[in-house]
């Protein structure tokens, strides 16, 4: 099982176009086992099986690596991963993107402990969980992202107060999400949308990239 899926991660790694070292190889493979040992424990994901976890979970969440590169042009940067649930994609970013400082923020206290522990077990120290309402956040984050978290106007207006001045939202989604697109409040600006294309998966997915408007 861990040969197959050590290999699918490499292939989906190589047909993403990103050149992972081994010791980032390892830390996703040993984050992926974290998963599916405290599963059961902390109902971090309804997916049980390992290749599903690797197309649904780990590869879709690697697509977000060469956008967020291409925004922060390898420079350091506060990334804030709302509704994040068991790290994803935050723990997949914090391990590809040493650079950043990666913080998750869940409502579910368990959830947010078990990013705390991967953030120890795997010695990650730009990475940590947050338990807390996204609401509630102050601290200025330069990029504020989602995955499969809530329709594009909730996800800008409740993580509004944690973006920084200068600061972006990346929504990652499904289908081209136009009628939330449509819903977002006047003073946001979508500025670019780009198609993802997970490696294994056929389904259509998508990257928002969304700012406050200039007043």
């Amino acid at each position: 099982m861990s040969v197959n899926l050590e290999a699918g991660l490499r292939s989906g790694a190589q047909a993403l176009g990103l050149a992972l070292s081994e010791a980032q190889i390892q830390h996703l493979l040993d984050y992926s086992a974290l998963i599916q040992k405290w599963n059961k424990v902390y109902n971090l994901t309804a997916l049980r099986d390992p290749a599903d976890m690797l197309t649904h979970h780990l590869l879709d969440s690697l697509t977000a690596i060469s956008p967020l590169r291409r925004h922060t042009q390898g420079q350091p940067a506060r990334v804030l991963d709302v509704g994040s649930g068991g790290g994803l994609p935050g723990v997949v970013l914090a391990i590809c993107m040493p650079e950043l400082s990666v913080s998750c923020v869940d409502t579910v206290a368990k959830k947010a402990a078990f990013v705390q522990q991967v953030a120890v077990s795997l010695r990650l120290p730009n990475l940590r969980g947050l338990h807390a309402r996204v609401e509630s956040l102050t601290d200025p984050y330069q990029v504020i992202c989602s995955r499969a978290f809530a329709s594009l106007p909730d996800f800008v207006t409740w993580s509004r107060s944690a973006l920084d001045e200068g600061g972006v939202w990346m929504a990652m989604k499904g289908k081209h999400p136009q009628g939330e697109i449509d819903a977002l409040p006047a003073d946001v600006q979508v500025f670019h949308v780009e198609p993802l294309v997970v490696p294994g998966l056929d389904v259509e997915r998508c990257m928002v990239w969304m700012r406050p408007e200039a007043a």
